[in-house]
């Protein structure tokens, strides 16, 4: 069967866009991904997956992949959207991924958009990512995800002997890969007293233990294997994805709140796919909402031990020179986190990566990467292997 290749990225600067739409955002993104690849327009394009989760509340705008299609000038013989919270992207991606290697089409557009500022208050917005938890069971009593991810937290720390300081690690190296990323949403420096004395969310978790909500878009373009040489000198194929959802979608369904159970097995297919190991991943972005996330994702993709996250990103592996830099384009904390557009972004970062073509300072030597981007309460997850 054919191999399927990434031959373009784009993507917006992540933030609050107040003078921009949704589809403004995604014609900047999908702009820069015909122009980063050769040959190639939208009249090319056969395929066009979106993946936005909350167009219907947040524009109040339905049918999305119609009326994305039309700002976009794409006429497609597939069309599609998908939604799955914040793992949307990368099941846009892998939506994407079989219209191309299934042969339905040789050219695919996956694009993944957000807009959440045209919401008129803070309030309003964290009431729109509410509808992704169970409604009748968790949002109704105010539950949300700094809360879950709390949970998270605590036991691991209970458990594990993770502390509040090696959680702090984890933002400080991010947002010091932000620094370098001028699509990133923040770019000032934070330290480790700044993560520790910043405002308390909820308990153990601090304002800077948490991603920001951002506007933004990303885009990629798939193509067959045999034609990828056509359209760019360095494309990136997709090797290996893993997609795992589990059936404990209330927090307190789930059987261990120490790890995601759901990641390990995504990961074992990816890693089974593309015919590697942990050990052979030299670069990844993994799905940082909240500083806890990035430690239970680095152990349930085998980075680490279980319970050694925390004393792993201490020691520097997850930092340049480390045994596994993760997260070099700054992470969803530092990056920002446009809901249906996260996962794309994170494979632009990815190919960006592999191409060498990463600014000193975030290149890595490397010539396997991975992505992982998650939903819910880590219930739903997927894990993309990328190679040269």
């Amino acid at each position: 069967m054919t191999e399927v290749a990434i031959v373009g990225v784009g993507t917006t600067k992540y933030g609050r866009h107040l003078d921009r739409s949704a589809t403004d955002l995604a014609q900047l993104a999908v702009r820069e991904a015909i122009e980063d690849a050769r040959d190639i327009s939208i009249k090319d394009i056969e395929g066009f997956v979106l993946s936005s989760q909350n167009p219907e509340i947040l524009q109040k705008q339905g049918n999305a992949v119609n009326h994305f299609s039309e700002f976009l000038g794409i006429s497609a013989k597939f069309a599609t959207r998908v939604e799955g919270a914040c793992v949307s992207g990368s099941m846009g991606l892998r939506t994407g991924y079989m219209a191309v290697k299934s042969g339905m089409v040789d050219i695919c557009l996956v694009v993944g958009v957000e807009k959440c500022y045209e919401l008129p208050s803070g309030s309003d917005i964290m009431a729109a990512f509410s509808f992704v938890i169970d409604r009748d069971w968790e949002a109704a009593y105010g539950s949300n995800a700094p809360m879950g991810f709390a949970m998270f937290a605590t036991r691991h720390m209970h458990f594990y002997g993770t502390t509040e300081e090696q959680l702090a690690v984890v933002a400080v190296k991010n947002r010091r890969f932000a620094l370098k990323n001028p699509k990133a949403h923040f770019q000032k420096p934070i330290s480790i007293d700044d993560v520790l004395n910043s405002r308390p969310v909820c308990k153990p978790l601090k304002l800077l233990d948490c991603c920001p909500v951002s506007d933004g878009a990303s885009a990629a373009i798939l193509v067959r294997g045999d034609l990828a040489k056509k359209f760019t000198d360095t494309p990136i194929y997709i090797k290996g994805i893993g997609q795992h959802l589990i059936n404990e979608n209330v927090i307190s369904s789930l059987s261990d709140l120490t790890e995601f159970t759901a990641l390990k097995r995504a990961a074992k297919e990816a890693y089974k796919q593309a015919g590697v190991e942990p050990k052979d991943i030299d670069v990844a972005e993994t799905h940082d909402c909240f500083t806890i996330a990035e430690i239970l994702e680095i152990e349930a993709l085998g980075f680490c031990e279980k319970g050694q996250g925390g004393k792993f990103v201490e020691e520097g592996q997850t930092d340049l020179g480390g045994k596994i830099p993760v997260n070099t384009g700054g992470g969803l904390l530092s990056r920002g986190h446009p809901i249906g557009a996260t996962g794309i972004c994170q494979a632009g970062i990815i190919v960006q990566q592999l191409r060498g073509e990463a600014p000193e300072g975030r290149q890595v030597d490397a010539e396997i990467g991975l992505t992982q981007n998650l939903g819910g309460w880590g219930t739903s997850q997927a894990v993309v292997i990328y190679s040269r």
